[in-house]
C-alpha cells in the first residue's frame, strides 16, 4: 500500500507548547497547502482547540480526521463528529485499537478498486473518484458519510443495523462506538435534505436501523 502521510495534533505538554503557537497561525494554511492524507487530532490544545480546528478544517476539505481525546462523554463524541470528523478516539485507548481506526479510515478514504458507478435517481456515487452527485452538482461528503450512503445505495431498501453499518464502513466495532452512526447518518441526511428537500432518501427503521430509500 502508498505510504500516506498523517498528521498527528497531540495534546502532550511537550509538543503542545511547540504546536500552539503553529496551529492559530499556520496550521489551516498549511494543510491548504500541503494536505495531509488524515489528520489524527488531539480535542484538547491550548489556543485553538480541536473542535475549532476541525469546524476550520471542514469549510474547505473533506480530509479524513479522527478525534482523540481524554472526554467520554458521549455528548463529547457526538459533537466532534457532528462537525465533520470521521472517527473518535478515548483515551486510554489500546494500540489495536488505534490501528483499526486508522486502517479502516484510510481504507474507505483511499481505496484501491476499480472505477464502479451507483446511481440511484437523481443521485450518482463514483468509487473511484470518490465524488457524489444530486443533479450533476457535487456533494460534499466525509469519508465516512461516504462509506455509509455507499453501503445503502448499493442495498437499496435492505435494513441495516448500527452494527452492520459500522462492521461494513469502518471495519470495527467496538463497545460504546455504535450510537455514532446516528450523527453521521444525521449529517448525511442534511446534505442530502438540502438538494432534495422533498424526499426522504435515508429512512429509519424504528428498532431495526436504516435503509436506502428511493
Amino acid at each position: 500500500m502508498e505510504k500516506r502521510h498523517i498528521l498527528i495534533v497531540e495534546d502532550e505538554t511537550k509538543i503542545a507548547r511547540l504546536l500552539a503557537d503553529y496551529l492559530k497561525n499556520a496550521g489551516i494554511p498549511y494543510i491548504r497547502k500541503q494536505p495531509p492524507d488524515m489528520m489524527l487530532l488531539d480535542i484538547m490544545l491550548p489556543g485553538m482547540d480541536g473542535m475549532e480546528i476541525c469546524r476550520e478544517l471542514r469549510k474547505f476539505s473533506t480530509l479524513p480526521v479522527i478525534m482523540i481525546t481524554a472526554k467520554v462523554e458521549e455528548i463529547d463524541r457526538l459533537l466532534g463528529l457532528g462537525l465533520g470528523a470521521d472517527d473518535y478516539i478515548c483515551k486510554p485507548f489500546s494500540p489495536r485499537e488505534v490501528i483499526a481506526r486508522v486502517k479502516a479510515v484510510l481504507r474507505r478514504s483511499y481505496p484501491e478498486s476499480e472505477e464502479k458507478k451507483i446511481v440511484a435517481g437523481p443521485i450518482t456515487l463514483d468509487e473511484n473518484t470518490r465524488l457524489v452527485t444530486i443533479h450533476d452538482a457535487e456533494l460534499k461528503l466525509t469519508p465516512s458519510e461516504f462509506g455509509f450512503l455507499k453501503i445503502l445505495m448499493t442495498n437499496p431498501n435492505r435494513v441495516f443495523t448500527r452494527n452492520e453499518l459500522l462492521d461494513k464502513v469502518q471495519g470495527y466495532n467496538f463497545d460504546g462506538y455504535d450510537r455514532t452512526i446516528d450523527t453521521h447518518i444525521k449529517n448525511l441526511r442534511k446534505k442530502i435534505s438540502e438538494r432534495l428537500p422533498d424526499q426522504e432518501i435515508i429512512m429509519t427503521v424504528y428498532g431495526a436501523g436504516y435503509k436506502f430509500n428511493i
